[in-house]
């Protein structure tokens, strides 16, 4: 396989979901199409946005183990990562990117241990917490919570061994550029081939 399965995590706030988009913009990659139970928004399109299934359908892929990854959110909704799709990318040297938490990092590099995996941190404990503040999206205990949370996060991916490198996010464009050479310096797309004379 020539292609790169890129993995990202990092705690809310930390710009990583910037930072995957540029570096798609840049090399060429693409976002893993996740399955959901979740309803479907007027906006989303299935099978581009998400892979909208029912319960059911959700429970027997989990049961023929197709996902590298799966999860459930609030204790509602399940997500997870068929592994055929990113299978077949890889096969045609795709560059495919996955944006999860660290649960699903470190399940994908059970699976797949050739995927690589890349923690987003930032600069320090107070800057993550102003962040979180600057964002205006939640109430003073939800934003207490997810700090909280943030603070495992970044202690289990510097103790688990799970991630092959990880970036600060101090100023985004200095860390887009590095995120960046670390994907180039493992991702060699092949060259298209020349037409036939």
């Amino acid at each position: 396989m020539s292609g790169l399965l890129l993995v990202v995590s990092g705690p809310s706030g930390v710009g990583k979901t910037t930072m995957v988009h540029e570096v798609i913009r840049r090399l060429g990659g693409e976002f893993s199409v996740s399955a959901t139970t979740r309803a479907r928004t007027e906006r989303e399109r299935n099978d581009v946005d998400y892979h909208f299934v029912d319960q059911a359908t959700f429970q027997q892929y989990i049961d023929e183990d197709r996902f590298i990854e799966v999860a459930q959110v609030f204790g509602r909704n399940w997500y997870g990562t068929l592994e055929a799709p990113v299978v077949e990318a890889l096969r045609e040297g795709k560059l495919i990117v996955l944006d999860i938490d660290v649960q699903g990092a470190k399940n994908v590099k059970l699976r797949m241990p050739h995927a690589f995996t890349v923690f987003i941190l930032p600069p320090d404990e107070p800057t993550l917490l102003k962040r979180l503040h600057a964002r205006g999206r939640e109430d003073e205990t939800a934003i207490e919570r997810r700090f909280l949370e943030a603070k495992t996060e970044i202690e289990f991916a510097h103790t688990s061994g799970v991630y092959d490198a990880m970036v600060v996010n101090d100023d985004l464009e200095v860390a887009i550029d590095q995120l960046t050479d670390l994907v180039r310096a493992r991702f060699n797309p092949a060259p298209m081939s020349p037409p036939l004379a």
